[in-house]
């Protein structure tokens, strides 16, 4: 079965501009970095597996809470401000048809459309006010007034991505006890950051392991930074 490429990459845009792709990828690996990092700072200052299942359940749902809400705040904002900009054109259109076609036939020749293509397009937008809505908000403000984003969307893709992320470093915590559950642990979250980066550099055509290597080092800058830490504390406590 063949695949569109066109449609291929309308989706992916569609799917970028609404935010759930962006809030996938934030939220996976945000998960994956704090229950990895609190973790190991828990097993620095306590080897208790009681302790880190604990706070690692915590840190999972507290932090998939907190990221959904931010998440749909933040969408929930964008969405109004470009709907207050859409309306704004939308009477600026109504009140003056000819002064806005002005703008949009100068910002379509700036970027090098022909002359007859651009008075083409204006005369089709002069006839239909929410297709010159449409036109302009596409041309002149960069807006696709279809597809301006989800908060819910986002909210929940960020809740599950969340979750996801956070769960890796925490399994083995829950099915098992004993010293080796930490390198475990640990070695499950650089395994899985590789991946996820891998997966980025795939995606934006970059270099696959130079990502992958790059989510590797972040998580353990910090996980050994958080695990110092801990120990430290550890060590004071005692």
């Amino acid at each position: 079965m063949s695949v569109d490429p066109v449609a291929e990459q309308t989706e992916l845009a569609v799917s970028v501009q609404s935010g759930t792709a962006r809030a996938a990828v934030l939220g996976i690996n945000d998960g994956l970095v704090t229950n990895i990092a609190l973790i190991l700072g828990v097993v620095g200052a306590s080897a208790d597996p009681s302790v880190v299942r604990l706070a690692g359940l915590a840190s999972l749902v507290a932090g998939a809470c907190s990221m959904a809400v931010g998440e749909y705040i933040s969408m929930r904002v964008q969405v109004e401000l470009l709907e207050r900009l859409l309306t704004a054109e939308r009477e600026a259109i109504a009140r003056n048809p000819d002064g806005q076609a002005a703008i949009l036939r100068g910002v379509l020749l700036r970027d090098g459309l022909d002359p007859t293509a651009a008075e083409a397009i204006c005369r089709q937008a002069a006839r239909d006010p929410e297709r010159a809505l449409g036109i302009y908000s596409r041309a002149v403000l960069g807006v696709n007034p279809a597809e301006l984003g989800s908060p819910w969307a986002s909210a929940f893709s960020s809740l599950v991505t969340f979750a996801v992320g956070a769960f890796v470093p925490l399994a083995p915590w829950l099915v098992g006890t004993g010293p080796k559950v930490a390198p475990i642990s640990f070695v499950l979250g650089l395994g899985t950051a590789a991946v996820i980066g891998g997966v980025l550099g795939w995606q934006t055509r970059r270099h696959v392991l130079w990502s992958a290597m790059r989510q590797v080092f972040v998580v353990s800058l910090a996980s050994g930074l958080t695990f110092l830490v801990g120990w430290l504390l550890g060590t004071a406590a005692s």
